[in-house]
């Protein structure tokens, strides 16, 4: 993994013992499934909307929870297919109230977006989805997924090369994101969705990173994925026609 993405997870091994909120409790998720289908029939790209206030090398905005639950609402009103919210704070400065306020300000699903290393975090905040990264938990994936499963979380399995896609195939998951950014090197490469999406069958397919433009969602979508998720370019211009405008790319 690259140096960032080690002291993410230093980070967060920091932050479990601090997990008060972690009762464990099923919850009934908003059906992703069926609005990505909704949308499709017509012939409109099901749009990831991420609320990010930051990345590691830039800051975009700062985002209180009543910030979030506004920008998620124009993302929902622009015709995202569910929001993403991210709940690392110290390098994404994101937060567990910014999801639990978005959750409840829409009604598409909310996938949560964290680095999740331990079981408590599955159980921390409730969200309809919830993201686990194949090139950090390795071996441990499966057991994370079928937690996830239990608990009424749909977990999207996040991968990079073939290698992970194998192991998060293994698994039950239904949803796989498939991260153009290279986590060891952090480059990003929208290709990769081009290379990996034909080796996926009979799963949800989300191209994550990079995507900033409607040629960039047309060009995702035509290689395969079902989903787009796009964070940066949307927090960065008007996020109702940015939302609006990728979710149309297809009839641009």
């Amino acid at each position: 993994m690259h140096p960032i993405i080690n002291e993410i997870l230093d980070s967060t091994k920091k932050r479990i013992p601090r997990i008060t909120n972690n009762k464990k409790r099923i919850i009934e998720p908003r059906n992703f499934n069926n609005i990505i289908k909704a949308r499709k029939q017509k012939s409109l790209i099901p749009v990831i909307a991420e609320v990010k206030p930051s990345s590691p090398t830039r800051f975009i905005r700062n985002v209180t929870p009543q910030d979030a639950a506004g920008i998620a609402k124009q993302m929902e009103s622009g015709g995202a297919a569910a929001i993403s919210v991210l709940t690392e704070p110290q390098f994404f400065k994101g937060s567990i109230e910014n999801l639990n306020s978005v959750r409840q300000a829409v009604g598409i699903p909310v996938l949560r977006k964290d680095f999740v290393i331990d079981k408590a975090q599955i159980h921390e905040a409730e969200s309809d989805l919830i993201l686990l990264i194949a090139g950090i938990l390795g071996n441990k994936l499966d057991d994370f997924v079928n937690e996830a499963i239990s608990y009424g979380r749909e977990p999207l399995v996040e991968v990079h090369n073939k290698k992970e896609l194998e192991n998060a195939l293994s698994t039950r998951a239904g949803i796989i994101g498939i991260n153009n950014r290279d986590l060891t090197t952090m480059k990003v490469d929208i290709s990769t969705t081009e290379k990996l999406a034909p080796l996926i069958s009979g799963r949800i397919i989300i191209s994550e990173s990079g995507i900033s433009s409607p040629d960039d969602a047309v060009r995702m979508i035509g290689a395969g994925a079902d989903a787009i998720l796009v964070g940066t370019s949307i927090m960065q211009g008007n996020i109702y026609d940015k939302t609006y405008e990728l979710v149309h790319a297809l009839s641009g």
